[in-house]
């Protein structure tokens, strides 16, 4: 088990020590069950009262929450940030495969591995595949031909990376999620489907996470492009040509159809869906459920859906829906009456 001293997770965090700079930490828990050998922190200041009876070794708070602690404090600008760092520090994740590689992979020969790369059991790296140092591939894993892994990049059970495929640098993908599969591109003739092959790419940047069981599809003709610093949950559907800028999270089971364009440090809610061909403005959020049909050019905090209601009520709020097109034009005789009753 990693233990660190209060000093040295001062360092991580740029903290200020209150208290034992010795003490050592070896775990960080939630403020109400932390006990001896384990930090936590506080994010909300209505819950400071409660510091007094905290627990813990040594708790992380702002300045302002200094005096309520009855324990070892570290004072940081931002707690939750903290918490982030000392968490990484802290944790004992183990590797998604051994040391070296396992009996059992297949690496073609003409595979270039960079130093102290691991390859779990089972996984299959096909030729021309590019492994960057300190690359660590599942059990169960494949790289299809070309493809290329960036330094320190990880990937966790069972995913699958597409021929031609680009990963940069520190990226780590999740169980079972699948990169470079063909987007939904056919053609009709009289009724017949004709499959448009995808001869694009996915290019992800550097420092990249991607969630378990998340599909990003190839490009038709251009790449699907996944900048860096982006944060991508479980679950998801990133359909062909999206683009998605700098720092952007997307959470759990959002949908983006093809050739959409998501602009920087955007946050898009769970279970989102985003229509296909348009664009979206740096900095926008969308809140859980949101439905997007057309390009938002404005940053701004976005919204959609219904809200639960009992299903009585809901029966009510939908038949109203339904008669909205017979409401308004009601409303528009009204106002053309009124209007002529004045004239």
């Amino acid at each position: 088990m990693t233990a660190l001293t209060l000093a040295q997770l001062a360092e991580i965090t740029g903290g200020e020590i209150h208290g034992d700079e010795t003490t050592l930490i070896s775990a960080v828990a939630p403020m109400n069950s932390a006990s001896d050998g384990q930090i936590t922190f506080l994010t909300n200041a209505k819950y400071a009262k409660h510091l007094g009876e905290c627990k813990a070794s040594a708790i992380m708070v702002k300045t302002s929450e200094l005096a309520h602690c009855k324990t070892n404090a570290l004072v940081v600008a931002d707690p939750y940030v903290a918490y982030a760092k000392v968490a990484q520090a802290l944790d004992t994740t183990p590797s998604p495969a051994s040391t070296g590689i396992a009996p059992s992979a297949v690496v073609s020969s003409d595979a270039k591995l960079g130093q102290n790369v691991s390859i779990g059991a089972n996984a299959v790296i096909e030729s021309g595949a590019e492994l960057g140092d300190n690359v660590v591939v599942g059990a169960g894993c494949f790289i299809g031909q070309g493809a290329e892994l960036g330094r320190n990049t990880k990937l966790w059970a069972n995913v699958s990376i597409y021929h031609g495929v680009i990963l940069g640098d520190d990226c780590l993908v999740q169980s079972s999620t699948v990169i470079g599969s063909d987007g939904f591109g056919y053609a009709n003739e009289k009724g017949e489907w004709i499959k448009i092959p995808q001869v694009g790419t996915v290019r992800i940047g550097n420092r990249v996470e991607i969630g378990a069981c998340t599909t990003i599809d190839r490009g038709a003709l251009d790449d699907t492009i996944i900048e860096d610093n982006v944060i991508i949950d479980n679950q998801m559907q990133i359909a062909h040509n999206v683009h998605i800028g700098y720092g952007t999270a997307m959470a759990g089971g959002t949908i983006v159809a093809g050739s959409t364009k998501i602009g920087k440090y955007c946050q898009i809610g769970g279970a989102s869906v985003l229509n296909g061909h348009i664009e979206i403005a740096d900095g926008v959020i969308v809140t859980g459920m949101g439905m997007v049909m057309r390009s938002l050019p404005e940053k701004g905090i976005y919204s959609s859906g219904i809200p639960l209601q009992t299903n009585k009520e809901w029966r009510k709020t939908a038949t109203r829906v339904h008669r909205i097109d017979e409401m308004n034009k009601r409303l528009k005789a009204v106002e053309k009456l009124l209007e002529q009753t004045e004239d």
